[in-house]
């Protein structure tokens, strides 16, 4: 399905998808996206006007006029502005209708059956050049299911709220795997209290390590001391805001090329920023280290690591969701508009993903992880 479908020619499939012409109608008066019959007819028409404006290139003036043309609408550029900065509740209402349940639609066969929730955010730069200057951006945090190989959640922030571990309702049972961004003790708690066991990837010096007794553990020295090509044992996570957090600590080594690989960046990046690295930072560069509730005997080593291993099936989705449905810096400065214009891709991204698995039969994802 490319942009052009839903402004075009499969229209009335995508009314369909969305519940249909009748419902539509009533979420969007309920939602004040859509109040009275003026210059915009119907709710479907206004919504079929906001993605021609979102997923195109035309800009406000030139939609206006394109609506005018082909009859949909008999509107200024500026009456058009006004009704995109009202859309942004009743997007959410139908992003989140087209991702249902987590869970739903699972197959066996995935982390003996369980739900696996990858946790991870991607950026959109701000449209105007201040905010661009000055690091502003749109942050989308999302959950992404295995194995059922879809979105199950969605959030807008701009850039003063960051990742969190604990965003997402937790579903009772479910795995959750993050990566080093999530290391955050009082969040993971939260998390694991809820009902669901936990994944996530550490930095060496990112979390206060100790023992049973509460005494400190140098992390470093452990690694050093490794035997094996990898490390699995209890480990302590001091968090302020209650007691340690009690968690199986597995490291695995990494193949020599690759973290020689992983030393040759560091201190390339170290070199440009005029920085000295640690010695800590080094050894650690040959380790993938991760922090997990899971328990060893249903869950050994190696399978730590196939699990931590699927959370690129996210990355992979956040670059469909750019690439594929043409996720870029929204054109226009407007708050507002700024979310709506994110919203309608979030919103293509879930209307195409089915239909790239009927063509291509399995998850394009899976094939490309």
């Amino acid at each position: 399905m490319a942009h052009e479908t839903l402004i075009n020619a499969d229209w009335q499939s995508v009314v369909d998808r969305l519940g249909g012409a009748e419902r539509l109608e009533l979420e969007a008066r309920e939602l004040r996206a859509f109040r009275r019959v003026r210059q915009i007819k119907c709710a479907v028409d206004l919504l079929r006007l906001t993605l021609a404006y979102c997923l195109g290139t035309m800009g406000l003036r030139l939609t206006a006029a394109w609506a005018e043309a082909t009859g949909l609408a008999a509107l200024s550029n500026v009456a058009l502005l006004k009704r995109l900065r009202k859309m942004e509740p009743w997007l959410e209402r139908l992003v989140g209708s087209l991702m249902g349940t987590p869970g739903d639609g699972l197959c066996a066969g995935s982390a003996q059956g369980r739900l696996i929730r990858l946790v991870d955010a991607t950026v959109v730069a701000k449209a105007g050049r201040e905010d661009r200057a000055a690091g502003g951006v749109w942050r989308v945090h999302a959950v992404f299911d295995l194995p059922a190989e879809r979105f199950s959640v969605f959030e807008l922030t701009d850039e003063r709220e960051g990742e969190r571990f604990d965003r997402a309702a937790v579903v009772p049972g479910e795995i959750r795997i993050a990566d080093r961004a999530y290391l955050q003790p009082d969040r993971m708690g939260t998390v694991l209290a809820a009902g669901a066991d936990i994944l996530v990837r550490a930095k060496w010096n990112g979390g206060r390590w100790l023992d049973a007794d509460g005494n400190k553990i140098d992390l470093i020295k452990l690694l050093k001391k490794a035997r094996k090509d990898y490390l699995d044992r209890s480990i302590w996570i001091g968090r302020p805001g209650g007691t340690p957090l009690a968690l199986r600590l597995v490291a695995i080594r990494k193949p020599p090329e690759a973290a020689e690989k992983t030393r040759t960046r560091l201190i390339a990046r170290a070199r440009e920023k005029q920085r000295v690295l640690q010695d800590g930072t080094l050894v650690a560069a040959g380790w993938v280290i991760l922090v997990t509730s899971l328990d060893a005997a249903a869950f050994p080593t190696n399978a730590i690591g196939d699990l931590y291993r699927l959370r690129w099936r996210i990355e992979i989705a956040f670059k469909h969701l750019k690439s594929g449905a043409g996720l870029a810096r929204p054109p226009a400065e407007d708050v507002g508009v700024a979310k709506v214009h994110i919203l309608c891709h979030l919103l293509m991204i879930l209307l195409t993903e089915p239909l790239l698995a009927e063509q291509l039969g399995d998850s394009p994802r899976q094939a490309a992880a």
